[in-house]
């Protein structure tokens, strides 16, 4: 088993960020979740920070943080502020610091084709780029920065949609596997990059 480490994640309160937190306290890891909403995450392994990522200054110091996951990310909300803006704030204050090991920023495949609404298209476009230039500066302390960007994912942000029949239709009829990824399946990714993974760096997977 690998040694236990801090792991601070946003957007935990469902979707892929509650997935991920919830398979890092399952391999004996400590979880420090931030959402603007309660989580129903019950484990002793597992604390929660009720704040809105965008007010920076709400947040506590947290400290003694091994890996960074930012996932707290909308659609049509203030896209830029939310998903790349206060993402880089995040980043500044709690990853890009000597005793970090990884980070980890969920992304989008719509960052790379462009195929979905412009804030949003725009917002995760950013994310790869700033990962990159976060690779570059957290390599003197020997850590990755990587960007997780998958294309359909069954979360509540999609459920419109997937309850879409005519939508629905359209995208699998386009998607070579017939079928979109589970949240557990990401979260089995963002361990890999941030635990398992140790030079791999710089990249959007």
């Amino acid at each position: 088993m690998k040694e236990k480490m801090r792991i601070l994640i946003t957007g935990t309160s469902q979707g892929i960020g509650r997935a991920v937190a919830e398979f890092f306290i399952a391999n004996g890891h400590e979880v420090i979740g931030i959402d603007r909403q309660d989580s129903s995450i019950s484990d002793a392994s597992y604390s929660h920070i009720v704040c809105d990522i965008r007010n920076i200054d709400s947040i506590p110091d947290i400290k003694d943080i091994d890996i960074l996951i930012n996932n707290a990310g909308t659609q049509n909300e203030d896209d830029i502020d939310i998903n790349l803006k206060s993402l880089i704030k995040i980043t500044e204050r709690f990853g890009v610091q000597k005793n970090i090991k990884s980070i980890l920023n969920i992304g989008s495949a719509s960052g790379h084709t462009g195929s979905e609404f412009p804030e949003y298209c725009a917002s995760k476009g950013g994310v790869i780029a700033y990962t990159r230039n976060v690779a570059q500066r957290v390599a003197a302390f020997g850590a990755t920065c990587n960007s997780l960007d998958p294309g359909g994912v069954f979360t509540p942000l999609n459920d419109c949609v997937v309850n879409d029949p005519v939508l629905w239709k359209e995208i699998m009829d386009q998607t070579p596997l017939k079928r979109w990824a589970t949240a557990e399946e990401i979260a089995k990714w963002a361990y890999f990059l941030t635990v398992e993974n140790t030079f791999c760096t710089g990249q959007s997977i």
